[in-house]
């Protein structure tokens, strides 16, 4: 059992011009995201070009680390970071 879970919070503007880039990133460390959630307001009408994705995070802290520094240097996208320790 792991000490700690850590949780990304990865806010995406512009959609389109970084989903690709995103993607990449999510793929190369695909073996360190236990969850993905995304979220985006969308109805009939309307689809928004931004949007929040969240990623619990599992594993080797290092490369947990590099990929949020990663997705940061993008240009449109914000990541923070939650840690909870366990006892």
């Amino acid at each position: 059992m792991q000490s700690r879970h850590q949780i990304l919070g990865v806010h995406l503007q512009n959609r389109g011009e970084n989903a690709i880039r995103v993607q990449q990133l999510l793929t190369e460390y695909g073996c360190y995201i236990k969850t993905r959630l995304g979220l985006h307001e969308v109805d009939e009408n309307f689809c928004s070009t931004g949007g929040v994705l969240l990623l619990e995070m599992f594993g080797d802290l290092a490369k947990c680390e590099a990929l949020r520094d990663k997705l940061n240097t993008i240009d449109g996208v914000e990541v923070q970071e939650m840690l909870f320790d366990h006892d």
